[in-house]
């Protein structure tokens, strides 16, 4: 566009230098032609002069503007036609740079497609072999939990010198030592109408620090009488065990790693129920576990032990709060039939995994929960290689019941 406007430019400076070179030309004829008026010579000269002027004049009117002037004045000629092939020069390239434009995006594009493609791919290849691992995963922890649910296991109490039982209420093949003021009846022992709903799952530790006695495979150092910090080694170890098999099955699990005992042991209750509190206000949930281990008597050597085919475990023992002791408390019914619920399923599959239940006037913070309590997990005596084993054996218990 550029070029074809010079182009105007340029044929009308030579259009109109023609006609003042003609008229130049016309007038200095003119002129001589009066100072030589006698000479008919010279009149015939100047006829001749004019007669060519003009027929160069209806040669002008005759062709084009341009080629006209280029007749008139035939240097421009050779100016027009450079001019002409610039222009067709610069035309032909733009076109061949816009078509190469054209086609160095067409490639790109057609790049970033099949880069796109092959990511995409990858992606998709990728996202199938991580569900092949975690499907993968998921079998054989399934396989892992479905050897250990096996039926018909001999499963018996091993305890040495084990403390008498002091039971004083039963519930089918459930015992439960009450120590309340209620006379527990057998609309308040049927767990039969307990709807298990919400199956998100709390545990936490109020005695975090409570550890057992040393063994082989976990030794460690106390900071205290069967205590430690580190959380290798005390009950919030054990809480994390339960938490991977339950969560093998599937569950919902916040497992609070918290210490509520240390660096000081009193006031434990009062902050614990702050860390669950604050769990429930962004995990509903009814299941609500304190796991604790057993501190009863003065025998470091107290050991309740149970046989499981080839493996020992810790005995777990569920402690249940009422509002026996005047403190805000409507759920410690429904709390008692999950018990007691949980525990008659154990005594089919693994008997002897629970000792007797107790039943307590203390709350315990288990107000915070339909179905919420305080498991011991073995005593001083016990390693926590059993208590481990323990967990193994009690999440598959509440599956069987949960699910």
């Amino acid at each position: 566009m550029f070029n074809v406007t010079v182009l105007k430019l340029r044929d009308i400076i030579k259009f109109l230098a023609g006609i003042l070179l003609i008229f130049l030309i016309v007038f200095f004829i003119g002129k001589n032609l009066k100072k030589e008026n006698n000479t008919n010579q010279e009149e015939k000269i100047g006829n001749n002069i004019v007669e060519k002027i003009e027929k160069g004049i209806s040669s002008i009117t005759k062709n084009s503007m341009l080629q006209a002037l280029d007749q008139t004045i035939p240097a421009m000629s050779n100016i027009n036609e450079e001019y002409k092939k610039v222009a067709k020069e610069d035309d032909n390239k733009n076109k061949d740079i816009l078509q190469e434009m054209i086609g160095t995006q067409i490639s790109s594009i057609k790049s970033i497609e099949k880069l796109d493609e092959t990511k995409q791919e990858e992606k998709t290849e990728e996202e199938k072999s991580n569900n092949n691992n975690e499907n993968e995963t998921k079998k054989e922890e399934t396989s892992t939990e479905t050897e250990v649910a096996k039926a018909g296991v001999k499963t018996e109490v091993i305890t040495n010198n084990p403390i008498k039982d002091s039971s004083n209420t039963q519930y089918g093949s459930v015992k439960i030592k009450n120590e309340t003021d209620y006379n527990l009846t057998e609309e308040m022992l049927n767990p039969d109408d307990i709807k298990i709903e919400n199956k998100n799952i709390i545990l936490f530790h109020t005695h975090s620090c409570e550890s057992y006695t040393a063994s082989e495979k976990h030794p460690y150092t106390p900071t205290g009488n069967y205590r430690t910090t580190d959380k290798n080694f005390n009950m919030i170890r054990v809480g994390t065990e339960l938490e991977t098999y339950l969560k093998g099955y599937n569950y919902n699990v916040v497992h609070s790693t918290d210490y509520h005992d240390y660096p000081a042991y009193n006031g434990s209750y009062t902050r614990s129920l702050k860390t669950v509190e604050n769990i429930l206000q962004t995990t509903p949930s009814d299941i609500i576990i304190d796991i604790h281990r057993d501190a009863i008597g003065s025998r470091s050597d107290y050991a309740p032990t149970v046989k499981i085919g080839d493996e020992e475990a810790a005995q777990l023992m569920f402690v249940i709060g009422t509002n026996d002791g005047g403190l805000w408390h409507p759920n410690w019914n429904q709390n008692l039939k999950f018990a007691i619920k949980i525990q008659q399923k154990a005594e089919e599959m693994y008997p002897g995994l629970f000792k007797t239940m107790m039943l307590t006037k203390s709350r315990y913070n288990q107000h915070t929960g339909k179905y919420a309590s305080i498991i011991e997990v073995g005593a001083t005596g016990n390693t926590l290689d059993q208590c481990l084993v323990s967990m193994k054996y009690l999440a598959e218990v509440m599956h069987e019941v949960i699910q």
